[in-house]
């Protein structure tokens, strides 16, 4: 990978990060037009499929966004749940139930490659105000 490749992705993580929010890539591209407006739609698909392979961001498949990863071990999938009201999304690890999945998929002789859990419902803040 070449030193703007590499900046692409610091530049896509950093925004990413400083986001309470999911993006599309479409909010990505247009949030760094404004600093290089020649820049092109497949540069940032390549900088979020690097930043996916390396796990220092995570695709929402629901929402066909993309959010970074808040834990420190990328190497375990993680349940996202995400606040229908605000659009916040908290990031969990829970390797018992991964495992499980992967474990009830192999007993078919499936052999997952990723997985992806999302739960959508209201964050404590959404959810306590709505029973308010």
């Amino acid at each position: 990978m070449g030193k703007q490749g590499q900046r692409m992705q610091d530049q896509v993580l950093a925004l990413l990060e400083a986001q309470q929010r999911p993006l599309s890539a479409y909010d990505i591209l247009a949030q760094l037009r404004s600093e290089q407006p020649r820049l092109a739609p497949p540069t940032v698909y390549r900088a979020l499929r690097a930043l996916l392979d390396q796990g220092r961001i995570h695709r929402l498949e629901s929402l066909n966004a993309f959010v970074a990863c808040r834990c420190a071990q990328h190497d375990e999938a993680a349940i996202m749940s995400i606040c229908d009201a605000c659009g916040l999304v908290e990031e969990r690890l829970a390797c018992e139930v991964t495992r499980h999945i992967s474990g009830t998929a192999a007993l078919s002789g499936f052999q997952p490659s990723r997985q992806v859990i999302e739960v959508h419902g209201y964050c404590a803040a959404c959810g306590a105000g709505a029973k308010g």
